[in-house]
């Protein structure tokens, strides 16, 4: 029986315009809107520096908004972290209450 291969479909060039700047970037198609969203997200992150700054660079505000994208990041990832914290000492406490609660009832 012959094997059938899936192609995956071929990287395309998708055009990002950064602060008045376009780039094109080479992204498979199923990538393509996220490519988008990151690319409009960040515009804006520059175009915010650049409207707070003496005369930025392209370069400089692309490394300022590359820092400021980051930071949020790692914010948000901290932020979800302690909340994975915060259930699993709660699911703890819970499991403690059961098992006491078990013992009780057996004794």
């Amino acid at each position: 029986m012959a094997e059938s291969s899936v192609t995956p479909p071929a990287n395309e060039p998708v055009a990002l315009r950064l602060v008045d700047r376009e780039f094109l970037i080479a992204c498979a198609p199923d990538e393509r809107e996220g490519l988008l969203e990151s690319a409009a997200y960040l515009d804006r992150k520059m175009r915010e520096l650049r409207a707070n700054a003496k005369a930025p660079g392209f370069d400089r505000l692309a490394v300022l908004a590359a820092i400021s994208v980051t930071h949020e990041f790692l914010a948000l990832r901290k932020q979800h972290t302690g909340g994975d914290q915060g259930v699993s000492d709660g699911l703890a406490t819970l499991r403690r209450k059961l098992e006491a609660a078990l013992d009780a009832h057996i004794k």
